[in-house]
C-alpha cells in the first residue's frame, strides 16, 4: 500500500480510536499493535514493551513530575488568591483593574505552577466572584480567566516545552528562554483588550466600583506571595546560569515550594502533604504513559514509512514556505481542538521538525507557535479544558458564555502568531543572547 494511503488510514483509525473515549495512551497504543500486527506480522510486536520502556528510560523526563510537584505544591495553598489579591490591591485604580489584576496574576501563577487547568482553578475561585459583585458581566469574568489560565504551557517553566524538547531533542534550556518574551507579549495584548474593553463599554463601566486600599494594605500582603516569586526567579537563574540540569532545578525548586507552602502556609499536616504527592503523581503519570505510547505510535510510523513520505511529500510542494507555515498552523489548531497540548506535541513534532527546518525555520520559535497553537485549543470546543475548568467553578455561567468571552482572546493569540512571524526575534533573540546561537 502507498505510505501515504496508509497513513491516511493511520490518522481515521487514530480519530476514531480517540474519539471512542479511550484515553490517548491507551488510544495510541491501540492503533500502533493493529498497524504493525497488520503490516509487519506478530513478531513485530515483541519489540513494543522495549520501545514503550526506551521511551521513558531518559534522565531528562525527571524534571516533569518535579515541575509538577512545584505547581502542586503552589496551587494546594492560598498562594493564587493571594497573588490575585495582592495585585488587585495594586491595580485598582487601572481602568479595567479588576480584569487586568486576574490576568497578571495568571500569568505570575501560570509561571509558578505551570498548568493552565490549576490557574483557572487558582485564580478563578476568588476573581470571579469579586469581578461579578463589582459589576462585570460574566462573560468578562469568565472568559477573561480562561484566557489567562492558558498562559501556563508558555511561560517557564513549562511541563509542555520540555515535552516539546524531549520529543525534538531540542534544549529544554533554550525552550524556555524562547516562552518569555512571547509569553510577555501574550500577557500585554491580553491586557490592552481588557483595558480596551472596559473603556468602550462607555457609560457601562461606570458601574464597575473600584475598592480603595491604603498603602499599609498594599504592602502588608507581599511576604504572602513574594518568596513565591522568588522561588521562580532562583529556578531559573540556576537553570540559565548553569548552576544545575533542568532535572536538577526542577528537584530543588520543587522541594523549596513544599517548604514554603509549610512555612507560610502552616501546611503542617501529613493529609496535606499527601494530597499534593497524590495530584501531582497522578498527573505525572499521565503525561509518562502518554509520552511512552507516543513513542511506540511514531515506530510504528517510521517502520511503515508514513514519517519519511509525509515530510518527503510536502517538502516536495513547490509552495511559499509562509503558505506553508499557514497549513501546518491549520493543522495545529484543528489537532489542539479535539487532543491535549502533550498528545499532539509527541505525534506532530517529530513529523513537522524536519519540515519546518528544511524550509529554515527556528525549531525554537515554532515550539513557541506550537505553544499558542496549543493554548487556543484550550479555550475552544469541543475538548476546551479551561472551559470546563471555569464552568465547574462558576456552574451558573454557562459554556455559551465563557466561550462568548474568551473569543475576543483568542483573537489576540492569533495577533501574536502573527507577530511571531513577522518578528521572529520576538522567541529567538532571548536564548541567543544568554546561550548563544544554537549550532
Amino acid at each position: 500500500m502507498d505510505p501515504l494511503t496508509l497513513g491516511l488510514l493511520v490518522a481515521i483509525a487514530t480519530v476514531v480510536v480517540l474519539f471512542s473515549g479511550v484515553s490517548v495512551a491507551v488510544g495510541l497504543l491501540i492503533v500502533a499493535t493493529l498497524f504493525l500486527w497488520i503490516f509487519d506480522g506478530p513478531r513485530a510486536l515483541e519489540a513494543l514493551p522495549e520501545l514503550f520502556y526506551a521511551e521513558l528510560n531518559s534522565f531528562a523526563l525527571l524534571s516533569i513530575p518535579m515541575f509538577i510537584i512545584m505547581g502542586a505544591a503552589i496551587a494546594s495553598t492560598r498562594a493564587g488568591p493571594d497573588l490575585y489579591e495582592a495585585l488587585e490591591r495594586w491595580l485598582t485604580k487601572v481602568p479595567g483593574g479588576l480584569v487586568v489584576s486576574n490576568l497578571g496574576a495568571c500569568a505570575l501563577f501560570a509561571a509558578m505552577s505551570g498548568s493552565s487547568p490549576a490557574t483557572c482553578a487558582a485564580i478563578g475561585k476568588m476573581g470571579i466572584p469579586e469581578m461579578r459583585r463589582r459589576g462585570y458581566p460574566p462573560e468578562v469574568a469568565a472568559g477573561s480567566i480562561a484566557a489567562g489560565g492558558t498562559l501556563g504551557i508558555l511561560i517557564p517553566p513549562s511541563v509542555t516545552m520540555i515535552v516539546y524538547g524531549i520529543a525534538t531533542e531540542t534544549s529544554i534550556g533554550r525552550l524556555f528562554l524562547a516562552g518569555v518574551l512571547p509569553g510577555i507579549l501574550l500577557t500585554l495584548l491580553f491586557i490592552a483588550w481588557a483595558i480596551f474593553d472596559t473603556w468602550r463599554r462607555g457609560a457601562a463601566s461606570a458601574a464597575l466600583v473600584s475598592a480603595r486600599y491604603s498603602w499599609r494594605q498594599r504592602f502588608e500582603i507581599l511576604p504572602r506571595v513574594l518568596p513565591f516569586l522568588a522561588i521562580i526567579a532562583g529556578v531559573l537563574y540556576a537553570l540559565y546560569g548553569g548552576v544545575a540540569t533542568p532535572s536538577e532545578t526542577a528537584a530543588v525548586g520543587a522541594m523549596l515550594c513544599i517548604l514554603a507552602a509549610i512555612v507560610i502556609y502552616r501546611m503542617f499536616s501529613g493529609r496535606d502533604l499527601w494530597v499534593v504527592l497524590r495530584d501531582s503523581t497522578r498527573e505525572s503519570v499521565m503525561i509518562l504513559f502518554i509520552i511512552g505510547a507516543a513513542g511506540v505510535f511514531s515506530f510504528m510510523l517510521s517502520s511503515l514509512v508514513v514519517t519519511q513520505s509525509v515530510a518527503q511529500y510536502i517538502a516536495a510542494l513547490d509552495v511559499n514556505r509562509w503558505v506553508l507555515m499557514a497549513v501546518i498552523n491549520l493543522f495545529l489548531l484543528v489537532a489542539g481542538f479535539f487532543l491535549p497540548p502533550v498528545a499532539v506535541i509527541l505525534m506532530s513534532a517529530p513529523i513537522l521538525l524536519p519540515i519546518i527546518t528544511a524550509a529554515g525555520f527556528d525549531p525554537y520559535w515554532f515550539a513557541v507557535i506550537v505553544t499558542i497553537n496549543m493554548e487556543i485549543g484550550l479555550i475552544t470546543p469541543p475538548v476546551g479544558l479551561n472551559l470546563y475548568v471555569i464552568n465547574g467553578i462558576a456552574p451558573d455561567i454557562t459554556l455559551r458564555q465563557i466561550l462568548v468571552g474568551s473569543m475576543p482572546f483568542v483573537g489576540c493569540m492569533i495577533l501574536a502568531i502573527i507577530l511571531m512571524c513577522i518578528f521572529p526575534g520576538l522567541a529567538t533573540w532571548l536564548p541567543e543572547a544568554v546561550m548563544g546561537v544554537a549550532i
